[in-house]
């Protein structure tokens, strides 16, 4: 009998659950810059990172975009990771382009898919419990 795998009983949900919650912290980041003059708003194409990951099979990495940032998942500074400018439907004068409406749609859409996301991997963990005692 051989040893469970984690990874290959888990497949990918594990790693876009690491995502939405990185995708998450930069929309709230977005939403916190709403009234910054200058700031553009920035998101990743969560779609096109987590194709990427079925492919690669690595561990995902994401990077900080200035020094004072958060380091996520061991990322060194200088990195520009997955990170795009988000393009504006009306940017603001002072050269803003965040859309507080956008932003939160799109967090609220996230924190729903986060969840089920969390859902799922929490009945896998149920299932691989409920076969390690053989219920």
């Amino acid at each position: 009998m051989g040893s469970i795998n984690f990874t290959n009983a888990l497949g990918i949900h594990g790693s876009a659950l690491q995502l939405r919650a990185a995708r998450a912290e930069v929309l709230a980041n977005n939403l916190a810059n709403a009234d910054t003059p200058g700031y553009k708003a920035r998101d990743f194409d969560f779609q096109a990172i987590l194709a990427g990951q079925t492919r690669s099979k690595d561990q995902l990495s994401l990077a900080r975009t200035h020094h004072g940032h958060i380091d996520i998942n061991g990322a060194t500074e200088g990195e520009d990771g997955e990170l795009l400018y988000r393009t504006p439907s009306q940017p603001s004068i002072d050269g803003n382009t965040v859309d507080s409406q956008i932003e939160q749609a799109l967090f609220a859409r996230n924190s729903l898919n986060y969840n089920a996301s969390f859902e799922f991997l929490n009945g896998k963990f149920k299932g691989i419990k409920g076969a390690i005692r053989g219920d």
